[in-house]
């Protein structure tokens, strides 16, 4: 959620809000490594008689993609890159929510550009 005064931005100068605004984005990543979601990762008995897993050491981790509710897995092979992709979506997140709190101090100043 957005809060119309951040402590953090009011404190700064028109000039130094704009700057910041200019590198943050500058920072935004390229959307074509985007994918939004959090990764869940799974442990698994398979009750097989003699089995590690019968001994205390489950099967896996098992990696899926939750979006919306929906669990999408996730082949160990493409594990790492899908974790990477998803914390590039977090930071983008990240990103434009400072973005739009600076907007908002600048607009509140009337100095919106």
């Amino acid at each position: 959620m957005i809060t119309h005064k951040n402590p953090e931005w009011s404190g700064l100068a028109t000039a130094e809000l704009r700057s910041r605004r200019a590198e943050l984005v500058a920072a935004l990543p390229q959307a074509d490594v985007l994918l939004p979601g959090a990764l869940v990762e799974q442990h698994r008995n398979c009750g097989k008689e003699g089995c590690r897993c019968m001994r205390g050491e489950p099967h896996g981790p098992y990696v899926y993609l939750q979006v919306a509710g929906r669990l999408t897995y996730v082949p160990a092979a493409l594990a790492e890159a899908v974790r990477a992709r998803v914390e590039v979506s977090g930071q983008l997140r990240s990103l434009l929510h400072q973005i739009s709190e600076i907007n908002l101090e600048l607009l509140s100043r009337r100095e919106l550009d």
